[in-house]
């Protein structure tokens, strides 16, 4: 791996739900045994509301998130790629450990469905982790 610890970038078309939750699961999860990205390939305004409320419920605050545009670098600087419906929008880079998470789209969605796809990321980012090495 390129650093002592890994990195890992979480991709999504608007970087406003999926990816910010999961980068937060990420952060709080491991701790600062991993570096954490995130990025969207056309990225929204602000974060989803709805994202950010689901998350304050299992503590963790996404409120001060601001969207970001990926960039090439970043997927080049980083060991592990998640990506998360950006479909042929995610650039791809050989070498690089990708996985692509089927997942809902939380955008215009109630609090309920967030709800579940919160539970969801939160499962497979402790699945990533395990996979990662790391000693969170």
């Amino acid at each position: 791996m390129s650093t002592s610890k890994p990195t890992v970038l979480f991709v999504c078309v608007h970087n406003a739900g999926r990816s910010q939750m999961a980068a937060g699961f990420l952060r709080e999860l491991a701790g600062d045994t991993v570096q954490v990205y995130s990025g969207g390939t056309q990225p929204a305004d602000s974060v989803n509301p709805v994202a950010v409320e689901a998350m304050a419920e299992v503590s963790i605050d996404i409120s001060k998130n601001i969207p970001d545009k990926l960039s090439p670098v970043t997927v080049q600087d980083s060991d592990v790629v998640i990506t998360m419906g950006c479909g042929d929008d995610c650039p791809f880079y050989p070498g690089k450990r990708y996985e692509d998470w089927q997942l809902d789209d939380p955008a215009g969605q109630g609090i309920e469905t967030v709800r579940v796809i919160r539970d969801d990321i939160r499962t497979r980012v402790q699945e990533l982790i395990g996979s990662l090495n790391v000693q969170a």
